[in-house]
């Protein structure tokens, strides 16, 4: 049972696996720095800790972004977008975003476009 608002948690609409994704952004660029998971307590632990933090779909637990690594992420702003399936996290971001070092998880290479 999550502690996250109901106001909150009732504008929510997750996947099956009861996740949002959560599109992380410099707050003060707008860089797109990641995307990331969360679902009702991931997203109660970011509002009410500052610090993001994300559900692994792969280990299966709670993740706070910068907690092992030290590249943290401080919330400053929270948003749900329209149809209240994806989150918009902006964050200060200390260090690389990325967990292969890079400053955000779009930096590889650019894919080809026509136009």
């Amino acid at each position: 049972m999550s502690s996250l608002a109901p106001d909150i948690a009732d504008r929510l609409k997750r996947t099956a696996d009861g996740l949002v994704p959560a599109v992380v952004q410099q707050h003060d660029t707008g860089e797109v720095l990641m995307l990331g998971w969360m679902d009702d307590e991931a997203l109660h632990r970011t509002l009410t800790t500052g610090r993001a933090t994300y559900w692994s779909r792969s280990r299966q637990e709670y993740w706070i972004k910068g907690g092992t690594s030290g590249n943290v992420q401080w919330v400053k702003q929270v948003r749900l977008d329209c149809d209240g399936d994806t989150l918009l996290v902006k964050v200060d971001q200390e260090g690389a975003a990325c967990h292969t070092g890079d400053r955000t998880c779009f930096d590889a290479v650019e894919l080809p476009t026509r136009g």
